[in-house]
């Protein structure tokens, strides 16, 4: 376990901002210009880090660092990656699907949409009934972990339809990569965007996005913003090392030693396995305390949980998240559109013992409520 303040900080059961450890905190204390030699060594070893951690070869793809959250990533991906005559299909079951269109409405970019329930995965022979009946489609984006809910949707099978018919595959990775093992040439990703705050377990500041070189090559001149050019933010960092506006110097530094601590851990795969050890705890530890799962388990992953409210007429959200935040334990509220319900992450510098005294405070908080759940 990495050292982390349990006695004056808050756990963070959240997708993100995370708990993070000490070090990854203290990394980010240095002072360091943005064209420090020492600073642009960092980058690139950023940079190539994230991309082997795809298991791709650094001479087919490459990483850019965007500042900004992970929002500022998508929309870099979107306004960039998509041309004046592209047309983008987008497969939405939650919020952050629904927020892809949004950032391709305000482009004006042409746009399908596939639309299924927050609790329902995409139908694989709809989307390609989709290409096939609308050839106009260039782009296919979707969500890989849909933290609306939890959900888990397929990447791999939704990448072979790409590739079947020939389209350029974008793919949300915000609260999988680092947490999920994600082959992008296996699954024909050509643009994966994650960020520095999730399951690198790193702080926020930056978004990046891991590409394709030959799909970053057909980004150049297509751009519909300034700061969120994909293409000129990639070439300006391998042509110089630099980046074109102030890099979030620290973040970096944390991230970078955020990176070495996932290495330590054991890389992807004991990470994974720390954070399903984490979601199996929590899930046996509230439905013993008489909480429901909104997802049924077959579709939901081990990233973030939502349950569902209890029908006693004493259960108040508001009040339940500030007892719990005041006995030092911050949760998440729900983000569906129809149905009641709160979110408990899984992921960051916590651990099943964590995950065992958050279970025994909302036991506590349930008890003190005078809520009755069946």
């Amino acid at each position: 376990m990495i050292p982390v303040n349990r006695k004056t900080d808050k756990l963070l059961f959240t997708p993100g901002p995370l708990t993070t450890s000490n070090t990854v905190k203290e990394a980010g204390l240095i002072d360091l210009g943005s064209r420090d030699n020492s600073f642009i060594k960092i980058v690139a070893e950023v940079r190539e880090k994230i991309v082997r951690l795809t298991h791709a070869d650094v001479s087919d793809y490459d990483a850019v660092i965007i500042q900004g959250s992970g929002t500022f990533g998508i929309e870099s991906v979107i306004s960039s990656g998509i041309p004046s005559g592209g047309c983008l299909l987008n497969i939405v079951n939650g919020a952050y699907g629904r927020r892809i269109s949004q950032i391709a409405k305000i482009h004006s970019i042409p746009l399908h949409e596939l639309q299924y329930q927050e609790n329902q995965l995409p139908d694989i022979m709809e989307i390609e009934a989709k290409l096939q009946n609308n050839p106009e489609i260039t782009h296919i984006a979707i969500v890989h972990g849909e933290t609306t809910t939890g959900l888990i949707n397929p990447i791999e099978k939704t990448g072979e339809i790409s590739a079947k018919y020939n389209k350029t595959f974008i793919v949300d990775a915000m609260s999988t990569f680092g947490a999920y093992d994600i082959d992008v040439k296996k699954a024909n990703i050509s643009f994966l965007i994650s960020s520095s705050n999730k399951c690198i377990e790193g702080i926020p500041g930056f978004s990046f996005t891991i590409a394709r070189r030959e799909a970053l090559e057909a980004c150049k001149n297509q751009a519909r913003t300034l700061s969120l050019d994909l293409y000129d933010q990639w070439n300006g960092l391998n042509s110089n090392g630099q980046f074109r506006f102030t890099p979030p110097v620290q973040v970096i530094l944390a991230f970078h030693k955020a990176l070495e601590e996932l290495d330590k851990e054991g890389g992807i795969k004991e990470r994974s396995l720390r954070y399903l050890h984490n979601n199996i705890v929590l899930v046996n530890e509230m439905r013993k305390i008489g909480f429901r799962l909104y997802l049924p388990d077959e579709i939901r992953g081990y990233i973030i949980t939502s349950f569902l409210y209890p029908e006693d007429i004493n259960f108040s959200f508001n009040d339940f998240y500030r007892r719990l935040n005041e006995k030092g334990f911050v949760i998440y509220p729900g983000k569906l559109s129809k149905v009641d319900c709160f979110r408990i992450g899984n992921i960051g510098q916590i651990y099943p013992e964590d995950m065992i005294n958050l279970t025994q405070a909302i036991k506590d908080v349930v008890t003190n409520m005078n809520i009755i759940l069946n």
